[in-house]
């Protein structure tokens, strides 16, 4: 075929696929169509995941591949975990309309949905090596980044990551986590009206250390934090 011949033809072929409304599949590696962007929450805020929810029985979760995941760390060196590894997610349980019914109910709720320990240190042992954590595990937290009792989802993966000790932090003393009192002050500004379920859950999942202040909320003294409402 000679080339104006062929030229011809896909210039036609290329106004056909432009006529049905039609482009052609971009592919973001050999063999493959290009990743789906994350969907996007309100204000251009990338959307938290909702997990399966509270469960009867739990079974033990399967962790990010050994060292594919990585900490990050503050100006203050606080820890933060890998936003693609640990994004939050959230339980289909506890929403704004729920609220009296689960985490703002009265004589409490986590304790009544916590995954037993003798399946989250299966998975605190495999989300160690995810994140390459070689520190000594009771000196660090298997911490639900969306807290349970701001609506967390209980056993879901991608809320759970291996804390490290915050600094100041004495060796064999167990966690000292400052990130608990902030749950424990936005879990009081949401049953108090004062912030919405889902600020409160997507400040904390964006960045524990500036959640208060994202959400305009003072620390109360003594909060309201009782054991069995604790991370």
């Amino acid at each position: 075929m000679q080339l104006t011949a062929r030229c011809a033809l896909a210039l036609a072929a290329a106004a056909l696929l432009a006529a049905s409304g039609c482009t052609p599949a971009k592919s973001g590696k050999p063999g493959g169509d290009a990743a789906a962007p994350p969907p996007a929450a309100s204000g251009g805020q990338v959307a938290i995941p909702v997990g399966p929810g509270p469960k009867s029985t739990y079974t033990a979760q399967a962790q990010p591949a050994p060292g594919t995941c990585h900490f990050r760390y503050t100006a203050a060196k606080q820890p933060l975990p890998d936003p693609v590894c640990t994004p939050g997610a959230t339980s289909p349980a506890v929403t704004q309309a729920t609220l009296a019914q689960t985490i703002c109910k009265t004589g409490g709720y986590t304790s009544t949905i916590r995954p037993p320990v003798n399946i989250t240190n299966k998975e605190k042992t495999g989300n160690a090596a995810s994140y390459g954590y070689t520190g000594p595990m009771g000196d660090a937290e298997y911490d639900h980044l969306i807290s349970l009792q701001l609506g967390g989802d209980p056993n879901d993966p991608r809320n759970l990551w291996v804390e490290p000790p915050s600094p100041g932090h004495v060796a064999g003393k167990g966690p000292n986590n400052p990130k608990d009192s902030v749950e424990t002050h936005l879990h009081t500004a949401i049953c108090k009206n004062q912030v919405t379920l889902a600020a409160a859950q997507q400040a904390i999942a964006t960045d524990w250390t500036t959640a208060e202040t994202k959400l305009g909320i003072k620390s109360a003294a003594g909060g309201d934090q009782t054991p069995a409402d604790t991370d």
